[in-house]
């Protein structure tokens, strides 16, 4: 067994405060398996994205821990953890979230660009190969379709080798085949780049690419399915919206 890519402990977050009080996350623990595909689930207010968002330093808990490999990611400072996130994590979000004045490949690179870093030329290749955007890298986003613009984005994510990449609802803006090419993207990185990847998503056809899916409910872990199938997934969100 390789060591979690990331692991939460006992991770507690709450909103508002007397009679609005919200637990978003209510005690916590969980390990992200390295070189595993994992969905997290959840019916909407479950704090799915409240987790994701803890566990990628977009946001801080009110108490518990989350590491990124061996590093403590809630012992530390502001400066600290934008360095972990531009070198240890990527990102895959709904809205694409690309500059409309670069070119594709510019897009792809400008992590490394911020950092002040080169990209690996035969990795950058092997990325480029894998979303097949080889022909497309001096478009600009707007002379690309919705699917060709979330593949640029995961591409970005990809290019710098991070440890660990999230991926927010990254089929929720496209139509089914878009949505399709997307998800067997990231589930190639898994396979063929040993990535570590972590999906937010509501759907159970994308949560069936995935080698684990881990439910939420009421800000806890309250189920998980290995090697899931779109029956299973939709089994337990029935099992989970059903009246007590």
């Amino acid at each position: 067994m390789t060591e979690p890519a990331a692991r939460v402990r006992h991770l507690t977050k709450t909103y508002g405060s007397g009679q609005a009080l919200v637990r978003a996350l209510d005690d916590v623990s969980l390990d992200l398996a390295a070189g595993e595909f994992t969905a997290v689930m959840g019916p909407s207010g479950s704090g799915k994205s409240t987790l994701m968002h803890c566990c990628a330093g977009l946001d801080t808990a009110d108490s518990g821990q989350v590491l990124v490999g061996e590093r403590d990611l809630t012992a530390m400072g502001d400066k600290e953890v934008t360095r972990l996130r531009r070198d240890e994590i990527g990102f895959v979000f709904q809205s694409f979230n690309l500059v409309p004045t670069l070119t594709a490949g510019e897009n792809i690179t400008l992590p490394l660009s911020i950092a002040g870093r080169r990209p690996d030329q035969e990795w950058y290749d092997a990325v480029v190969a894998t979303v097949g955007l080889g022909d497309r890298l001096h478009h600009k986003p707007s002379e690309l379709s919705g699917g060709q613009q979330q593949r640029v984005a995961v591409a970005r994510a990809l290019v710098s080798r991070p440890r660990i990449v999230f991926a927010d609802e990254p089929t929720g803006n496209l139509d089914s085949r878009s949505g399709a090419e997307v998800l067997e993207l990231l589930r190639r990185s898994v396979d063929d780049h040993s990535q570590t990847v972590v999906m937010v998503t509501h759907d159970p056809v994308a949560a069936a690419y995935t080698d684990r899916v881990v439910f939420l409910a009421d800000g806890r872990v309250v189920e998980e399915l290995r090697r899931p199938d779109r029956e299973q997934v939709l089994e337990v969100m029935a099992r989970m919206s059903a009246p007590a």
